[in-house]
């Protein structure tokens, strides 16, 4: 049995958790507010990860320390960066690995589809640059690292594009309004593949120091509104594309400057990821049903 600090009990850290607990091995579970989970031999501690000693404490022991916490989405520049120095400098202290749940902001609006695990970054967002940063922190520091890259995440309790402007207008019927190109191919990310994929890298036996891509699905906007509403038995509402105004109208300019990840189709290639981790993706649906579970479970 092993032993595992898992940062961040949002639904990738707690997944993760969950899949470390399951194989018998004893998993801290910590974030500041980290609640409680039934998931075998998990324990949770409410810390803040920005202070690495008393992370170090926690992770006395850890084979390898998730780095699954996240930020407010309008203070990733300030908040993140904390965040992921006390994460690496406890790893250093008590000789652990790193596994950090990353995206694909980094690789910038310039790069080409299917996005591969060895593009060089060129971000063209303050919040590409934080991600960027972030893992050039971890790949500088003492810590064996691995980052997990997904895509725009589906799955229970995922708080995402999707999840914020077209699911609650799915759930009750009404003409759904997104970002982008409703029409380009765009790759969703589940997250317990993301947890599957950060488990099976703490055991990569081969040289750290890179990223692996989550396997994910892809489906433009449209065909994704198609399986949902197929899945709520209700009829397939009309689309409708809002703009930078719109978002800015409606107090949501965080999204103003990622907006181009849904103006073309955005692939990733996880080929790495299925054949040196044996990782493969959940199917469309399975993510879609996982997705409106949770959120039926809140409206409860």
């Amino acid at each position: 049995m092993s032993h595992y600090v898992v940062v961040g009990a949002g639904p990738v850290g707690r997944e993760t958790a969950r899949l470390l607990a399951e194989e018998g091995h004893g998993v801290i579970l910590t974030s500041r507010n980290a609640g409680s989970i039934d998931a075998g031999d998990v324990r949770t501690v409410s810390s803040d990860a920005t202070d690495a000693a008393q992370l170090a404490a926690l992770a006395k022991g850890a084979d390898a320390i998730f780095m699954c916490a996240m930020a407010a989405y309008h203070r990733w520049p300030t908040d993140f960066f904390p965040i992921m120095d006390g994460t690496v400098k406890a790893a250093e202290q008590v000789g652990a690995k790193l596994l950090v749940a990353g995206n694909v902001y980094g690789y910038g609006a310039k790069a080409v589809s299917p996005l591969t695990p060895g593009l060089e970054s060129d971000p063209t967002s303050r919040k590409g640059t934080t991600r960027h940063i972030m893992w050039q922190r971890a790949l500088r520091s003492g810590a064996p690292a691995i980052e997990v890259r997904a895509s725009d995440y589906l799955g229970r309790g995922a708080v995402t594009y999707f999840s914020l402007l077209a699911l609650p207008s799915l759930l009750k019927s009404e003409p759904v309004s997104f970002l982008g190109d409703l029409d380009a191919v765009h790759a969703w990310s589940f997250t317990k593949d993301t947890a599957r994929t950060l488990v099976a890298a703490s055991r990569y036996t081969g040289e750290w120091g890179r990223p692996f891509h989550v396997p994910s699905q892809s489906a433009s906007v449209r065909e994704l509104v198609r399986r949902f509403a197929g899945a709520l038995n209700i009829d397939i509402p009309s689309l409708l594309r809002l703009t930078s105004a719109d978002l800015e109208g409606m107090g949501f300019d965080e999204a103003i400057e990622m907006s181009y990840l849904f103006e073309k189709p955005l692939l990733l290639d996880a080929d790495d990821t299925e054949k040196l981790l044996g990782v493969t993706a959940s199917s469309l649906d399975t993510m879609v049903r996982d997705t409106l579970a949770g959120q039926l479970r809140m409206m409860e």
